[in-house]
């Protein structure tokens, strides 16, 4: 016989197992061995090494940090995110992506309408604005990290660059799961992008690739909205339940959702059917 755990059982395992999992609470001692080195989330008290944050501790060598639990985005090379322009600066745009410091977009690292390669112009830097403006989505991939810990962004590939009709969903960078894409077409007829930063973006499927610089205003019809509509829902619903999110799991959670309408799916029952369902 095959032994299925419910998703409802799931938080009450997880509470039991707390300790032997090496979670720590501010001001908890890790160790008292002289030996090890102090990493970030921990300092030295009395000839002891504690905790300054709730986490997880890790020991690399002799190395000890403990991860939070709950933190701001860290961005790493080769991570697919999705920002909104909040500043447009000399040769750079601001975006905020829900890390601790806003990352930049040169206009260098961006490709011009029509896709033409050449090196950017001042009529360029003139028409900066006309390209990407405060208050615009784009979905980019970070290219460095600085120093300070603040992520430089590109968008030198078709996939990338500003997004048009959709709604944004924002959840922990901690539930989303590092795949080898995270720009999927679902079957429903819905263009999701999974951003590691935890902003996800949910839109129409188009049919056509248009320029990234122009917004298309074309009329949704009502089925696609409704599908955009519980994808969002789905994806919130595994949210508040911790469930890692990637494509199969949110076409799971669609797929059983379809027994109901569109706005119960976020009830707490509701929610709970999709991911016990989900579980098993």
């Amino acid at each position: 016989a095959v032994s299925v755990r419910l998703f409802c059982k799931r938080p009450q395992n997880a509470v039991e197992n707390i300790r032997p999992r090496g979670i720590v609470a501010p001001g908890d001692v890790i160790t008292t061995d002289a030996g090890f080195m102090r990493g970030h989330g921990t300092y030295i008290e009395n000839e002891q090494l504690l905790s300054s944050v709730a986490g997880v501790v890790e020991k690399t060598n002799k190395l000890v940090t403990v991860r939070p639990l709950k933190t701001r985005y860290n961005g790493e090379v080769g991570d697919v995110v999705v920002g909104r322009i909040v500043e447009v600066q000399q040769r750079r745009w601001k975006i905020e992506m829900a890390s601790r410091l806003n990352a930049s977009l040169l206009l260098s690292s961006v490709n011009l309408p029509g896709g033409e390669l050449r090196r950017k112009s001042a009529e360029d830097e003139l028409l900066m604005r006309q390209y990407l403006s405060e208050g615009d989505l784009i979905s980019a991939e970070v290219q460095s990290v600085f120093a300070d810990g603040s992520l430089s962004l590109h968008t030198r590939s078709l996939k990338y660059g500003k997004l048009g009709q959709g709604t944004l969903v924002l959840v922990s960078p901690s539930l989303v799961k590092r795949c080898k894409t995270h720009f999927h077409n679902l079957p429903c007829g819905v263009h999701l992008i999974l951003g590691n930063n935890g902003y996800i973006w949910i839109a129409p499927l188009l049919s056509e690739e248009g320029t990234k610089f122009v917004q298309s205003l074309e009329l949704v019809p009502q089925v696609t909205r409704e599908a955009v509509a519980r994808v969002r829902n789905c994806v919130l619903a595994l949210a508040r339940h911790h469930v890692m999110l990637f494509d199969t799991s949110v076409v799971y959670a669609y797929d059983v959702s379809l027994e109901h309408k569109v706005r119960p799916v976020l009830s707490l029952s509701l929610r709970r059917c999709v991911c016990n369902l989900l579980a098993v």
